[in-house]
């Protein structure tokens, strides 16, 4: 027996926002494209190991940016059967398989760099074309994780805020980079390129660990901006016939949020009264609070009593 699925597509897919985040991923992809190849090239050329890391770490920004383009499509696809709340939470999953990703560019970076490090191999000194090569990154990584942060932000995109923290923590190894190669000329000590490469690659597992760590919560369905129970509860209470708001739950979905709670209004009003008491509700939570797609009321007597309530919030336990 088949079903029919009507579910309403024009909120959450907001085909703006997928435009934007398409363009972010595009100009990340081409601006790291460019600046992994030079770093690496010249890393070879110059013999810098740490050059080389640097831009194999930038190397990895270009597969994740790719990982974003692919996620971009598709969390544009309407709410079906299978996903009634739609695919927004592929973005979120996408954030933590990029976490795994820069993970294990930094894994193989420490182990390349510390195989070198302990095989007593004569060092020569890198051509003082990598100190040229390392500050042009750094300027071209400074302009890119400026404008994928502004575009993160506006969009409230995970993906596209983690790629620009990771960007921005580039622009701090490319740094350190540019340190080592200067002390390895000035002391004449070719064994610093190598042990600046490693710091690199601890640094590059330690983005990765930060990346994964805050997609945790959102994948728990957790809240880290608790101000908003409070803010949800402040709005009910401006509602006339709205008693006792209990039994709260925000779920995020990428950038929009879904709330369900429990509302109690006087026993002796009519299944429609009550119904346009909690209309209210949701249009008062809609128009004071951004970025809201959908709002579950559930309503009962006043002065009810649920004796095996588990789960949600109220004003008595929210912390």
């Amino acid at each position: 027996m088949g079903y029919f699925c009507n579910l309403r597509q024009d909120e959450i897919l907001k085909p703006e926002r997928n435009r934007e985040l398409r363009r972010a991923s595009w100009i990340g992809i081409i601006g790291n494209s460019f600046l992994a190849i030079f770093k690496i090239v010249i890393g070879f050329i110059s013999g810098s190991l740490a050059v080389i890391g640097d831009g194999i770490d930038t190397l990895s920004d270009v597969l994740t940016y790719f990982i974003t383009l692919f996620t971009t499509r598709l969390i544009s696809k309407p709410p079906d059967c299978k996903y009634p709340y739609g695919y927004r939470k592929a973005e979120t999953i996408s954030t933590k398989v990029l976490s795994f990703i820069i993970f294990f560019a930094g894994a193989q970076l420490l182990i390349s760099t510390g195989s070198r490090l302990l095989s007593g191999e004569e060092r020569e000194m890198p051509s003082i074309i990598a100190i040229y090569v390392t500050i042009l990154s750094i300027f071209g990584k400074v302009i890119l994780a400026a404008w994928q942060f502004k575009i993160g932000k506006r969009t409230d995109s995970s993906m596209i805020i983690a790629n620009a923290k990771n960007m921005r923590n580039d622009i701090l190894i490319s740094a350190s980079v540019l340190i080592g190669l200067v002390f390895t000329f000035i002391l004449n000590m070719p064994i610093l390129d190598i042990i600046t490469a490693m710091f690199v690659s601890l640094w590059i597992i330690k983005v990765a660990f930060n990346i994964f760590q805050e997609t945790n919560m959102e994948l728990m369905d957790g809240m880290q901006d608790t101000e908003l129970y409070f803010k949800v509860f402040k709005e009910v209470d401006k509602v006339k016939g709205a008693h006792n708001p209990h039994r709260l739950r925000i779920r995020k979905l990428a950038d929009v949020y879904l709330i369900a709670m429990d509302i109690e209004v006087d026993s002796s009003y009519t299944v429609s009264q009550a119904h346009e008491i909690a209309m209210q509700v949701e249009d008062r939570l809609k128009a004071n609070i951004p970025n809201i797609y959908d709002v579950l009321i559930h309503i009962e007597p006043y002065g009810n009593i649920e004796k095996n309530e588990a789960f949600g919030l109220s004003k008595d336990n929210i912390k």
